[in-house]
C-alpha cells in the first residue's frame, strides 16, 4: 500500500483546506483509511476515518461539524474537507490505511498504532 497526501497549506482562522490522499494497493471493500494529525510535542491523533466502499465514518469530537471525510473510489482517493479551521488544527496531517475484517473502522480508529500504512504527511498551519 502506498499513500500520497496533498492539499496542505497555510490559512487564517475560519478558512478552509481540502486534503487529498491517493492510494495504491488498497482493495475496495477491505480497507479502512484514516486521517491523523500530529502537532509538535504531541501524540499522533486520529481525526477521521472511512471504510473504503462502505458508509462507516468516524470523527474525533473536536472536528465534528467542521471536517468531512469522503472517498472517490474511481480515483482511489480519500479527501478531508476542513472548514472553519482553528489555530489548534495546526499540525502535520497524515493519511493511513489498514486492512480490516469487518465493514467498519470502529475496531481500529482512532488508535494510530492499529494502522499499518502511512503517507509522508502534509502540513496544515492555521493562524
Amino acid at each position: 500500500v502506498q499513500l500520497v497526501e496533498s492539499g496542505g497549506g497555510s490559512v487564517q482562522a475560519g478558512g478552509s483546506l481540502n486534503l487529498s490522499c491517493t492510494a495504491s494497493g488498497v482493495t475496495y471493500g477491505r480497507y479502512c483509511m484514516g486521517w491523523f494529525r500530529q502537532a509538535p510535542g504531541k501524540e499522533r491523533e486520529g481525526v477521521a476515518a472511512i471504510y473504503i466502499g462502505g458508509s462507516s465514518i468516524f470523527y474525533v469530537d473536536s472536528v465534528k461539524g467542521r471536517f468531512t471525510i469522503s472517498q472517490d473510489n474511481a480515483k482511489n482517493t480519500v479527501y478531508l474537507q476542513m472548514n472553519n479551521l482553528k489555530p489548534e488544527d495546526t499540525a502535520m496531517y497524515y493519511c493511513a490505511a489498514q486492512a480490516v475484517g469487518a465493514p467498519t473502522c470502529g475496531g481500529i480508529f482512532p488508535l494510530y498504532r492499529h494502522f499499518g500504512s502511512w503517507g509522508q504527511g502534509t502540513q496544515v498551519t492555521v493562524s
